[in-house]
């Protein structure tokens, strides 16, 4: 069965599937901050979809990461992201260059996780 959460008449923010979890793209609610700020912005923003959906950044899958300006920005937004990410657990990780929604817009980010142990249901 697919759940669905947080859902418009465009998309879901989050889909759940045989207790795995996709989570529509993230971007900063303040996009008037350089690429680290706006980092900082769309990681926060993911801990509170992730509590949500039943999952943490350690049960993490998957990242998906677009930045405006990947030559400008890559390595401010890998500062802030390694200091986020769970070490022991890191997901497989993309990272690519893409025109945003926006043009104050610098980082958007796709995350995939699974549903932490505590929170298992009709595990296969």
């Amino acid at each position: 069965m697919i759940t669905r959460d947080m859902t418009g008449p465009r998309m879901s923010k989050i889909v759940e599937y045989q207790n795995v979890i996709y989570f529509a793209g993230i971007v900063p609610e303040d996009k008037s901050l350089d690429v680290k700020g706006q980092t900082a912005d769309v990681l926060k923003i993911a801990h509170g979809l992730f509590i949500k959906a039943g999952t943490s950044k350690e049960y993490l899958l998957k990242a998906e990461i677009f930045l405006k300006d990947i030559d400008a920005d890559f390595a401010a937004f890998n500062e802030v992201w390694d200091e986020w990410v769970d070490r022991d657990n890191p997901p497989s990780r993309a990272c690519v260059e893409g025109k945003m929604s926006t043009p104050q817009t610098l980082v958007e980010i796709v995350f995939t996780a699974v549903k932490t142990q505590s929170n298992l249901t009709n595990f296969p």
